[in-house]
């Protein structure tokens, strides 16, 4: 099997469109965006997995692979995955379709979409997620700005609070991970 880091780079070359990394995340940024899936019930989704280094987290936090949702965009990457976690769903889907592959309850998003400066991204992908969300359940995303990647007006919209779990010094470049939960009314 190719490394990871081939595949993620062909990937980048052949389709810039799909792949708005330029490196694959690191072990740190994994480890701290998985924070917390290990105690919460129900599905864990993943959207924007690329070649797995979050999904690799997930399962070492011990997440039964049939817990775990994928949802990528990019064919040649859902076949890594597939090879790659043996048990885990791989959906060839975009993240905005979170809502449409059956599951609730969801007990974590896991993000490696970019959400940045595209708010019409964060409704669909943030507010549909929140949408089959199991109560005290999280969205993490990682972002490269050093401000949350949804900004206060949009969390007022979507009904979230933004918590900073920090910065991974440990990545190229590096990475803040943001915890998103429906505020309690």
């Amino acid at each position: 099997m190719a490394s990871d880091l081939g595949v993620f780079l062909g990937e980048l070359l052949r389709r810039p469109a799909e792949v708005v990394a330029i490196a694959p995340s690191s072990g740190a940024v994994a480890r701290r965006m998985t924070e917390g899936v290990e105690d919460v019930d129900g599905p864990i989704v993943e959207i924007g997995p690329g070649t797995g280094s979050f999904t690799k987290a997930i399962l070492a936090r011990g997440v039964a692979p049939e817990r775990v949702t994928l949802l990528e965009t990019n064919a040649r990457f859902c076949e890594t995955l597939q090879q790659k976690f043996p048990g885990v769903t791989v959906l060839n889907r975009p993240a905005q379709e979170i809502d449409q592959i059956g599951l609730a309850g969801v007990g974590a998003v896991i993000s490696g979409v970019p959400v940045l400066a595209r708010p019409q991204i964060q409704r669909d992908v943030v507010g549909r997620a929140l949408g089959v969300m199991a109560p005290g359940g999280f969205f993490s995303q990682i972002t490269y700005s050093p401000n949350a990647p949804i900004g206060p007006q949009i969390q007022r919209e979507l009904g979230v609070s933004a918590e900073k779990r920090g910065t991974v010094w440990a990545n190229l470049p590096p990475a803040r991970v943001f915890v998103f939960r429906r505020l309690r009314h």
